[in-house]
């Protein structure tokens, strides 16, 4: 767990690379005053929005780097490579609100059969991975609690961000993953 010192740190972080980048066009350099833990390897996301509506949302959900490392790179591709939307601009950029989640280590979820997956849900705690063949979708916990989806909701909707069926979760070879998140916020 990270303290709310170290999460005010990467927001503010995520904003700083973001602006560096839009004004300079350059990655910003991990700060020497990065506190110890920030160095160790684990997932993240930036969400970027405007006026309550989402503006980018990109991250890593496994731990592949130092989160330092990629909070500064998710930052940048949030504003400028999320496909859903045209890059941030400039102008844009002083009114966007942004939100730092940092992920535990996905776990396989394990049932008897598919019906059982709600009953290993947590709604506001668990966020989603589903992954089938080529197509792997993810939401974050938040996004249940936002959209007041239950469990069945919930995996419904991350089978149709992996680009599948909402019913995919009930098929035995779909690959069900959760991971917990801390979430910071300017």
């Amino acid at each position: 767990m990270l303290s709310d010192e170290e999460g005010e740190f990467l927001v503010k972080l995520a904003r700083k690379s973001i602006e560096t980048y839009l004004k300079e066009n350059k990655i910003l350099e991990v700060p020497e005053n990065t506190p110890e833990i920030l160095n160790e390897e684990m997932g993240a996301f930036v969400t970027l929005d405007r006026n309550g509506q989402l503006r980018g949302c990109i991250g890593y959900p496994e731990p592949v780097k130092p989160l330092v490392n990629a909070v500064i790179e998710v930052a940048i591709s949030s504003a400028l490579q999320d496909p859903r939307f045209p890059p941030v601009t400039s102008g844009e950029f002083e009114k966007l609100h942004l939100e730092v989640s940092v992920l535990t280590k996905p776990e396989i979820i394990l049932v008897d059969k598919p019906t059982d997956y709600p009953d290993k849900i947590m709604i506001g705690e668990d966020g989603l991975i589903i992954e089938s063949s080529y197509s792997r979708g993810l939401l974050l916990p938040q996004v249940a609690v936002e959209w007041q989806w239950d469990q069945e909701d919930f995996l419904s909707n991350t089978c149709m961000k992996a680009g599948l069926n909402a019913d995919c979760w009930l098929d035995p070879q779909v690959k069900i993953y959760k991971f917990q998140s801390q979430i910071f916020q300017e």
